[in-house]
């Protein structure tokens, strides 16, 4: 039975412990965090005692965790996403690359299972074979330095980016080639960019380390609550007990964070009924 979880970046106006705290008390066997300003900045002069205050909480809580690093504007506050493995300047791409780094750090740290990438937006002046060149480079080095930590790199392919369908992360799982490179699969994404999303676990079920769950309309990528969307999940969930995934899938709805305690709290009750229905 997969470990049913809640994304931090679903609690941007909460402090991370307070996060931490509502999620672990909602019954939330598992937890994504979104380092951000507020949340294991690598930059914060008070990482140590926030990450050790962290550690002690997943501890309390019995938490399994995923380290996300997705922030929209922790590295560049002019540019979305900015740097990624794939920005023309290979000094930004540096940043980045020293971001995951810390982030590799934090999670072997917390004993997280994975530490879940993208590939970012390619830029109009980069051509397409160079992009995948950085790109696969980039994950190529991080995923021996994830090896070494004993953690796994989780890469998790987005509409809009360089990387946003599985045919796109099989090519660059063969050409990385790195037993710790590995599957974050969004089941939103794949609801927009795959034939099928049951077809789409079974096929990835030897990759997937970490999973996002958020309902979905076909024709656009907006994370939705569920039952405002088109996905089954009664089958979705079926697909995953099948497969006998016992990782983590957590929840990933970061613009209800004006609700954040109350979206959090209807999700899981709505979820455990779907699994149990």
């Amino acid at each position: 039975m997969f470990k049913l979880g809640y994304n931090t970046n679903g609690f941007a106006n909460h402090s991370l412990l307070s996060a931490v705290d509502i999620i672990g008390s909602l019954g939330y066997d598992s937890i994504a965090i979104t380092v951000d300003h507020h949340a294991l900045n690598p930059w914060n002069k008070n990482l140590d005692d926030q990450i050790r205050q962290l550690k002690d909480k997943l501890d309390h809580y019995g938490m399994s965790s995923i380290v996300e690093t997705g922030a929209r504007f922790l590295l560049d506050p002019w540019t979305k996403h900015e740097p990624t493995l794939i920005s023309p300047d290979p000094e930004k791409r540096k940043i980045r690359i020293q971001f995951i780094e810390k982030c590799l750090d934090m999670a072997a740290f917390l004993q997280s299972d994975a530490v879940s990438i993208w590939s970012g937006k390619k830029s109009e002046t980069v051509p397409p074979s160079r992009a995948w060149e950085w790109l696969v480079s980039g994950c190529g080095g991080l995923s021996q330095k994830a090896a070494d930590r004993g953690v796994y790199i989780g890469f998790e392919p987005e509409p809009g980016m360089f990387v946003e369908n599985m045919a796109h992360y099989s090519q660059l799982k063969e050409a990385v080639n790195h037993d710790c490179f590995r599957l974050t699969l969004d089941i939103g994404h794949a609801f927009l960019t795959e034939k099928s999303v049951s077809e789409t676990v079974r096929k990835f079920r030897s990759d997937i380390v970490n999973m996002h769950l958020e309902d979905m309309k076909k024709d656009k990528h907006a994370h939705l609550f569920f039952g405002e969307g088109s996905l089954d999940f009664t089958h979705i969930f079926q697909v995953v007990e099948d497969i006998g995934y016992n990782g983590q899938v957590n929840i990933e709805l970061s613009r209800h964070s004006h609700n954040a305690p109350e979206a959090a709290r209807k999700a899981i009750q709505i979820i455990k009924a779907l699994k149990t229905g």
